[in-house]
């Protein structure tokens, strides 16, 4: 078993383990620790903690000390910053003429660096705006294209359904969504119901996947011919969560009937296949 303290930084969702050298941590603590860009100011999510070896990636790298008055008064002046310093490199990029749309800046918290995110719809070349802000800065530059996932992760936003988006509130890494999933599910494949704010398929297409997938191939294709207590009939359409299909049956006077059956209460051999990623609309990919 190894001790460990679970710690989150700003504009993620994922903990990442560190050793707490004998310091007894509590949820939400300020921390601070060296990662691979320099000492960051992070936030405990996860108190100290006995997990299995295996969960751990060695070697854990220690916390340098829990953080200080000083240490969250820099970190509230780097945050204070970020506004001054986008509204530097958007005037300076205007001026060149580059296509780029500038979401946020962050300071490492020892300011030897500043980095700014943004998006393009393709290559930018940026090497005279860096010169230009290191002039500015007095600080090493770093320009990160992201994706439109990313933007709206760090700018956060309301999501269709009326609560903020999942990747703003608790997603820790994007997982691939695929058209398939929405077919599985029967939903609509207007791009506009199944997209979210990012203009990506919606990360909750993958939440109940699983359940789906399994039952999509144990439920009759529709269409199929099925044999049922009442007489053969055709399978009309399928209700993956009460495991139940609505079937066409001729009745013993020549005419149809429509009802609603359990999936053992029908015999067929005619089972669902899942469905290609191709759309019939232009949905799109994750």
């Amino acid at each position: 078993m190894a001790v460990i303290v679970g710690i989150k930084f700003r504009n993620s969702n994922k903990v990442y383990y560190f050793d707490p050298v004998g310091i007894e941590f509590a949820e939400g603590d300020g921390v601070i620790v060296e990662t691979a860009r320099g000492q960051e100011y992070g936030t405990v999510s996860i108190p100290n903690r006995e997990v299995e070896e295996k969960e751990v990636v060695s070697p854990l790298k220690p916390v340098i000390r829990k953080a200080t008055a000083e240490d969250d008064k820099r970190l509230e002046k780097n945050l204070a910053d970020r506004a001054p310093a986008l509204r530097t490199i958007r005037d300076k990029a205007a001026q060149l003429g580059l296509n780029m749309k500038l979401v946020d800046a962050e300071y490492t918290f020892d300011r030897s660096k500043l980095i700014f995110y943004f998006t393009a719809d393709g290559r930018v070349d940026f090497r005279e705006l860096v010169r230009t802000l290191a002039s500015i800065f007095k600080v090493r530059i770093e320009l990160r294209q992201i994706y439109e996932r990313d933007d709206t992760k760090m700018r956060g936003a309301l999501a269709a359904c009326g609560r903020p988006c999942c990747c703003t509130t608790h997603l820790p890494d994007f997982e691939k969504v695929s058209i398939k999933m929405a077919k599985i599910q029967g939903l609509s494949l207007n791009p506009q119901k199944i997209s979210g704010v990012c203009g990506r398929l919606l990360c909750c297409l993958k939440y109940e996947n699983d359940y789906y997938s399994e039952v999509y191939k144990k439920m009759p294709k529709v269409g199929s011919k099925v044999h049922t207590a009442d007489g053969d009939g055709v399978v009309e359409s399928n209700d993956l969560i009460k495991q139940t299909s609505r079937v066409r049956v001729l009745t013993k006077d020549g005419s149809y009937d429509v009802k609603t059956y359990r999936l053992d209460e029908l015999r067929t051999t005619a089972r669902q296949t899942e469905p290609d990623d191709s759309a019939e609309a232009d949905a799109p990919e994750a």
